[in-house]
């Protein structure tokens, strides 16, 4: 059985997506899951990027492309009132339903919803309040344990390479993006290919045009 870390930022309209079609993209696979929140916004600074949401015209597009991506999975999907949106304490929250900085699939899926199901405002106090009442965390989500674990989430993700959400990590492998599904899955299914050259031969290329920002 292969371990997977599913890194994830509820933000993230594609890593809603990803998790919602997980099972099914690796439907007879032998696999367990760990989850594991990290601040998208940290891995973009890191970077030195900008969110898609952040870029006039890019934001548009991806708003209707993962509304027509939702439609072709038949995954419920509406857009929050307001995005993009500070996801700290629906972060903050998930880790502290979990003792490890790991919280189990349901308590993700039901931030995840939250956020991109019923087309409402993600951060609303009185909604996250009340999310707050369902998940009944155990730790305080507030406290400097709690922030210290999404600090410690996020800068590990970055020192494996993680830059953008969702990414899976398996056998030190990097999957990045709801379209890297089928990559994953075949991978889990053994496919040959990943003993090929395909897969370490882009080390190789040289990059021809560095950019000053």
């Amino acid at each position: 059985m292969k371990q997977i870390t599913f890194y994830l930022d509820f933000i993230s309209p594609y890593a809603y997506l990803a998790f919602e079609q997980l099972p099914k993209a690796l439907l007879g696979c032998s696999y367990s899951v760990r989850y594991r929140p990290v601040l998208f916004a940290g891995l973009l600074r890191h970077h030195g990027q900008l969110g898609p949401a952040e870029i006039a015209g890019k934001r548009e597009w991806t708003y209707r492309q993962v509304l027509w991506l939702a439609r072709q999975a038949d995954v419920p999907l509406q857009l929050p009132a307001q995005h993009p949106f500070n996801p700290l304490a629906l972060l903050r929250l998930a880790l502290a339903c979990s003792d490890g900085g790991e919280p189990n699939r349901f308590v993700c899926e039901t931030v995840f919803r939250h956020v991109w199901r019923g087309g409402q405002s993600a951060v609303d106090d009185q909604r996250v309040q009340t999310l707050t009442a369902q998940l009944t965390p155990t730790r305080d989500v507030a406290s400097l344990e709690v922030k210290a674990q999404l600090k410690t989430n996020t800068d590990q993700a970055i020192a494996l390479g993680v830059f953008g959400v969702p990414t899976v990590e398996v056998d030190g492998k990097l999957f990045w993006g709801y379209d890297a599904l089928p990559i994953l899955a075949a991978y889990l299914r053994q496919d040959d290919w990943f003993d090929g050259p395909d897969w370490a031969s882009v080390d190789a290329v040289v990059n021809g045009v560095h950019r000053q920002t």
